[in-house]
């Protein structure tokens, strides 16, 4: 064999070898996987003009998460002044050059009431929303069951942490039915656009475990699931968060820096974070600051406590 012919067999022999060794228990234990990607909603930017250092632009709100080291974005859909196919593509345009996802899109509806009319004017309202999220490019929805509408207004039922009374003459059996309906008529929507709906433990029906679960195995669909909201269990919060991790999609994590806007909570979100990853949660955290510090400081906080929360992990 010449020279050339034997440094070629070498070379060759050498690249095959690095293939078919085994690698050391050592350099496996080395590598870390990533948990989870962090995104930051643009509702952490502007509380319906609560905080006098409030943000509404989207496209400034995206600029921003973008400069703070966020993975991602959720938009708040009454946050946009603008919902038409040109702006909604320029928004993809700008997250995309700025090498940022889209997470979500968080949305308002209300299948609470006894007017059939009204309960499929939501419907519709619902459909439109998914169209929205398919048109960005978001692969997640949240969505909730609405109020009954007994609280003067949304302050009102903060002070009474988020207990309203049934409408006089029904009852919650028949929210429920409302809800489910409501829901199951959207599904297919969803299915068409490939947009997971995620039902929040919100107010309403959605206040407790048991009634968003009681939902989402009702309708029983994998594109009905649950975005998963930290700070909207005011007591005892992770036995609760517990009994909805199995069926999240999305993660709202809160945090109050300032006070709250409506209420603080003091989360522990090492805890949060052990309980995610005993249920395999792989997808994205969206961030919630509704506090009452300016969100320019108050957000990158909020990102580097995440970020040492949930981190990365052997």
């Amino acid at each position: 064999m010449d020279r050339r012919h034997f440094l070629t067999g070498a070379a060759a022999a050498a690249t095959l070898g690095a293939f078919t060794q085994p690698r050391s228990p050592a350099a496996e234990v080395d590598v870390m996987i990533p948990v989870n990607h962090i995104g930051t909603s643009t509702y952490s930017f502007w509380h319906f003009g609560k905080n006098p250092h409030d943000i509404r632009d989207v496209e400034k709100c995206i600029d921003m998460a973008a400069d703070m080291g966020f993975d991602a974005v959720e938009i708040l859909q009454q946050q946009l002044t603008d919902s038409s196919p040109p702006y909604l593509q320029r928004l993809k345009r700008r997250a995309f050059k700025l090498g940022l996802q889209f997470n979500g899109l968080s949305t308002h509806q209300t299948f609470m009431s006894p007017d059939k009319a009204v309960r499929q004017k939501n419907v519709e309202l619902v459909k439109s929303q998914i169209e929205t999220a398919y048109a960005l490019g978001i692969p997640t929805m949240r969505v909730n069951t609405g109020r009954w509408g007994t609280s003067k207004d949304f302050d009102e039922l903060m002070k009474n942490k988020g207990i309203e009374p049934v409408l006089p003459g029904h009852t919650e059996d028949e929210g429920f039915g409302w809800v489910i309906d409501g829901y199951t008529a959207c599904l297919k929507t969803a299915e068409k656009c490939g947009v997971t709906l995620g039902l929040e433990n919100h107010w309403g029906l959605g206040r407790t475990p048991e009634g968003v679960v009681r939902i989402v195995t009702a309708i029983n669909s994998p594109w009905l699931q649950v975005t998963l909201d930290t700070g909207n269990f005011l007591e005892d919060p992770y036995e609760k968060l517990e009994k909805i991790a199995p069926y999240a999609v999305l993660v709202q994590t809160k945090t109050y820096y300032g006070g709250g806007v409506w209420y603080s909570l003091h989360l522990d979100y090492d805890r949060i974070a052990a309980l995610l990853h005993r249920h395999n949660y792989r997808g994205y955290l969206s961030l919630e600051f509704e506090g009452m510090e300016d969100p320019r400081t108050a957000v990158p906080k909020s990102l580097a406590m995440l970020r040492k929360a949930f981190g990365a992990r052997a």
